[in-house]
């Protein structure tokens, strides 16, 4: 074996995590796997997509709640019958995974193919608009959901147990950390970089500027989906208030916390905010100062500020400060067959 065979140091790490995140049900509590971890490995999952577009694309969405949310909704119209909301399909639990998958990734293309002419701070403010839209939708039109949302929805049968539940929140993670981390070598991968660095140049050598980004916003919109069914599967139900714009900045902010540049970023961010989210409450003396569990965006907000002085790379970034790496690799316009004019 060569040296370019050998596992790097982030390889072997990485693998450790799997492993040690595989063994977990048998080394922690029930409740710290099934409600702590899984639902960090859904956010994380969900959080992954604004890293994945911000990262390649340079586009910071806030639609990818709009998405996480339509598949969940998308599945409880299909696999309910008889419920006090929504179309009550009573679809197969599969088909209608299928259905929400469908539909998600068909909104996505066409959200994406409409955002992909903008760029910067007005890209951001239209994925904005598109979840404020979404949230009217789902709580305006009561065929659908309405204000209360859809209630009793049942995963299928195979993920029954909900420990099943976190390996396929973790085997999503693992494939999809693993896709996103293959895309930046693809063709379209490459690509879609030089888009991010210079849509001008890349226009001119005869890419589709506007194409590309659309599909990338499309692959993050079916892995949000993705993330969405998770969620609604551990939670039981979903409504509008749970894609309103305080969840969509949440979720911003769990990329950011973990560092909106580096995929680990996500599940590290996810980790740390359901942790303090969980624990806070618990922690002795805390009332005493007046942290209570309605100020806990303020102390949110606080963690998030000390982040960004410390590191405007996130945890990620301060990571790897303490152990004296460099910074994420950023793909350049030489690698991709030329300079800058």
């Amino acid at each position: 074996m060569n040296l370019r065979e050998r596992p790097t140091p982030e390889t072997i790490a990485g693998a450790g995590v799997v492993l040690i995140l595989a063994l977990l049900p048998s080394l922690a509590t029930a409740f710290f796997v099934n409600f702590v971890m899984t639902q960090t490995l859904i956010l994380g999952l969900a959080a992954a997509t604004i890293v994945v577009l911000a990262r390649y694309g340079g586009m910071t969405s806030l639609a990818q709640l709009l998405m996480f949310g339509i598949a969940g909704f998308m599945f409880g119209n299909a696999a309910l019958q008889g419920g006090a909301r929504g179309l009550n399909l009573g679809w197969h639990p599969w088909a209608a995974v299928g259905f929400a998958i469908v539909v998600t990734t068909l909104a996505a293309f066409v959200l994406g193919a409409i955002a992909s002419r903008t760029t910067g701070i007005y890209f951001l403010m239209l994925t904005l608009v598109y979840g404020v839209i979404g949230y009217f939708v789902f709580a305006q039109i009561v065929e659908i959901s309405g204000p209360g949302g859809i209630t009793s929805i049942q995963r299928p049968e195979l993920l029954g147990p909900p420990v099943r539940l976190y390996y396929a929140a973790l085997l999503l993670s693992v494939l999809a950390y693993l896709g996103f981390r293959a895309l930046r070598h693809t063709a379209f991968g490459l690509a879609l970089q030089g888009v991010r660095d210079d849509p001008v140049r890349m226009a001119s050598l005869g890419f589709n500027v506007a194409l590309h980004r659309t599909l990338a916003f499309t692959l993050a919109g079916l892995v949000a989906g993705l993330a969405g069914l998770l969620n609604v599967w551990w939670n039981g139900q979903i409504d509008p208030a749970s894609i309103s714009i305080g969840p969509t900045l949440i979720l911003l902010i769990i990329a950011v916390i973990g560092g909106i540049s580096s995929l680990e970023g996500a599940w590290l961010g996810a980790f740390v905010y359901v942790l303090v989210f969980t624990y806070l409450r618990d922690l002795p003396l805390v009332d005493r100062i007046g942290i209570t569990e309605a100020r806990f965006n303020t102390v949110i907000g606080v963690i998030v500020l000390v982040i960004m002085v410390l590191s405007p790379e996130g945890l990620t970034g301060i990571i790897r400060r303490l152990r004296g790496g460099s910074p994420p690799i950023r793909t350049t316009q030489k690698e991709l067959g030329g300079t800058r004019s």
